[in-house]
């Protein structure tokens, strides 16, 4: 089946019409009638050959008799117009933000939108990609245009318009797709002979040694800048540490460098890098970059110092030897100096108590010092309890389990220890049975929240003992008898203490009544004393979900915290994190910008990046033809600078092989159709093509019989 078809519309004549076309249907299948065809022919010349005579009428009973099997017929079709799909795509990518970019977006898709809404057959689709306008993201719009048309057939596709800085990162390479859009266009929002310097760190060690340096590299580069003059070579770039005041450096653009920052404790470090702006830049979004680095402690030098052999030291020593990481120096009292007995000094194989060695030579080598169930003895001085309070106050750490002598005339309270710490003696021991529980203000501490035991905190088994403390400072996190405070934290200047007023926890160890999280709980209290920032909890928590940055912290003492933040252009504001209903003071922002944002100040300083600048999004934000050309130029599409024609015109033209100019673009109108309604009108009958055979055939009959 085959037809000849016109139906003479003219470039701007409604589709909405009736078409009438010349159709053929044969009487014989498609692969006889070729064969019809030849066999007839050879028929017809070899009667020519023999018999010369009417060779015209013969010629015309042929082709006569070919028309029938041809069996041609007129075919009515009522044809209804379907409208052509156009779309719109609005790339909203963390480059968009940049200078007047979104401005002149946002007016070229009001200006778009209006002028094809004049075009009743012009079925306009706006995309905005990415879907969420992520900041983080790269710039990959091609998914959304797919999904946009996937409805769409080629045939009815007018065109593609993208509103975009031109950096586009998935552009198919398959040139044999590109007809499928239609004329595509791109808008460009930015501005010609951009300029931008950008500082990437190109290597940075996740982890490092507390108290070591570690390598950072990093590289300057300017983009668009011809640089003429020998000091526009080089890059003024800050780098700070938060522990000591920053360093200027002058570096050479385009060479890596290198620089040895020291991590000063353990837990996260934050080195800041930053590069003084290129005159007339169109961003400082990616002139800084925050290295964090994890301290993590060679050894951790403990010193334990139990007062006397008791059933709980072994866990003490069970819990601190089964750390690879910890050197634990042990000292347990077996004989008191006021201790008399018969036994020679020279048979007694006791080491002496190197107390000078250790609480005043090498005091500050200890990371922490743990005194379980000590009492005064006259083996230390004075003098070496004021050592240690001075050791805290200095950053160091104290935790004192205390016993029963706590309580009385021998309590260590009773020293320089006093004035750090948390709880005082009331000169009483309580002995009975009671369940440890979390307080209020401990369910939200990172030291106390959600401990993990099978039983959960109901099936807790009970401890025997406790000393009743007062407490006027610090934080209550555990109770026993009658709420009285269990167990409490405290900061002393730059150091921290803390005091459980038991020494029954090894009960939890040998698993009495089920026993408890011990091991995690004494875990959980050694890190806090060692300012691991996950267990701080004044600490701030800063967390990026797509463009949205919550900032977070657990401090109980107040019901406002106010912070600094700074914006990736420089910009400080405030902000106010506000005690929500899960007990955590929280405040969560959409960031406007990407980039390096910063929040609070010292060593509470925290960092959130949003479009990060090593991401492809940040490798060049200028505004550029070259990533979507070959797509446009292939599809007869163009480039329109908004800076230039912010008012660009829009047609919608008949098919052709240019569709845009300087300041005009233009769609494609395909005059697309279905069709309503067919009916076919045979041109020769059955009975009108029987007589015209049988009339030929008679006729040269009767001709070839008279001829002469």
């Amino acid at each position: 089946m085959f037809r000849i078809s016109s139906n003479g519309w003219g470039a701007d004549m409604d589709p909405n019409s009736l078409s009438l076309s010349l159709h053929f249907s044969p009487l014989l299948p498609g692969a006889w009638l070729p064969v019809a065809l030849t066999l007839g022919t050879l028929i017809l010349l070899l009667s020519l050959w023999k018999n010369k005579r009417s060779w015209l009428l013969r010629l015309i009973s042929f082709a006569a008799f070919l028309l029938v099997l041809l069996n041609p017929a007129v075919l009515r079709e009522n044809r209804q117009s379907v409208p052509d799909t156009a779309l719109i795509v609005v790339d909203q990518s963390a480059s968009q933000t940049i200078g007047k970019r979104k401005e002149r977006t946002d007016a070229a898709l009001a200006h778009l939108q209006d002028a094809l809404s004049r075009y009743d057959t012009l079925n306009v689709r706006i995309v905005h990609a990415p879907a969420d306008g992520t900041l983080a993201q790269d710039t990959k719009l091609f998914g959304a245009i797919e999904q946009a048309l996937s409805d769409v057939p080629p045939a009815r596709r007018a065109g593609v318009i993208f509103l975009t800085d031109g950096q586009i990162r998935d552009v198919p390479d398959n040139p044999d797709l590109y007809e499928q859009f239609g004329p595509v266009h791109a808008l460009l929002s930015g501005e010609k002979d951009e300029t931008d310097r950008r500082l990437k760190v190109l290597e940075a060690p996740a982890f490092g040694i507390a108290g070591q340096p570690v390598t950072l590299k990093y590289i300057v580069e300017d983009e668009g800048v011809r640089h003429n003059a020998p000091s526009s070579r080089f890059a003024v770039v800050t780098i700070d540490d938060h522990n000591a005041p920053p360093q200027t450096v002058r570096v050479p653009v385009g060479t890596a460098q290198s620089v040895n920052i020291k991590l000063t404790h353990a837990g996260q470090n934050v080195v800041e890098i930053s590069a003084a702006p290129l005159p007339g830049e169109i961003t400082q979004a990616n002139n800084r970059s925050a290295v964090l680095v994890n301290g993590v402690r060679d050894r951790l030098r403990v010193l334990l110092v139990s007062g006397k052999p008791h059933a709980g030291g072994r866990t003490w020593r069970d819990l601190l030897t089964a750390d690879p990481g910890v050197d634990l120096v042990h000292f347990t009292i077996l004989r008191e100096p006021e201790k008399l007995d018969s036994t020679p000094q020279n048979e007694m194989s006791l080491i002496a108590f190197p107390f000078r060695e250790l609480f005043e030579v090498k005091l500050y080598e200890f990371d922490l010092i743990i005194f379980d169930r000590y009492r005064l003895n006259h083996i230390l001085p004075p003098s070496y309890f004021s050592n240690i309070a001075k050791y805290v106050e200095d950053g160091g750490a104290l935790l004192e389990a205390g016993g029963p002598s706590f309580a009385g005339e021998d309590s260590l309270y009773n020293t320089a220890l006093k004035s750090i710490l948390p709880g005082a003696p009331a000169g009483t021991v309580i002995e009975t049975p009671y369940r440890p529980s979390v307080t209020p203000e401990g369910r939200y501490h990172p030291v106390t929240q959600d401990l993990a035991w099978p039983s959960g905190p109901e099936g807790w088994g009970r401890w025997l003992r406790q000393i009743p403390l007062s407490t006027e400072k610090g934080d209550v996190l555990m109770s026993g008898v009658e709420e009285r405070p269990l167990l409490i934290l405290d900061r002393v200047g730059k150091g921290r203490v803390a005091q459980l007023a038991s020494d029954q926890i090894w009960l939890w160890s040998r698993g009495y009544e089920g026993g408890g999280p011990h091991a995690e709980l004494l875990r959980r209290i050694v890190h806090w004393l060692m300012k691991e920032p996950e267990l701080d909890e004044k600490a701030l928590n800063v967390h990026v979900n797509g463009n949205r940055i919550t900032v977070e912290s657990r401090d109980h003492e107040t019901n406002e915290l106010h912070i600094p933040m700074q914006r990736p252009d420089g910009r400080t504001e405030k902000l106010t994190l506000s005690r929500d209903k899960n007990g955590f003071l929280r405040h969560s922002l959409m960031a406007d910008m990407p980039g390096l944002y910063s929040f609070g100040q010292g060593e509470n300083k925290r960092f959130a990046l949003v479009g990060a600048p090593e991401s492809a999004e940040f490798q060049d934000i200028r505004t550029s033809e070259v990533p979507l050309s070959p797509l446009v130029k292939t599809s007869g599409g163009g480039f329109i600078w908004l800076e230039e024609a912010p008012d660009v015109r829009v047609q919608y033209a008949p098919p052709a092989r240019r569709y845009a100019g300087r300041d005009w673009i233009a769609l494609r109108k395909n005059n697309a159709f279905t069709v309503q309604d067919v009916r076919e009108t045979p041109l020769l009958p059955a009975w009108l093509s029987t007589l015209l055979l049988l009339g030929l055939v008679v006729l040269t009959w009767w001709r070839e019989g008279h001829s002469p």
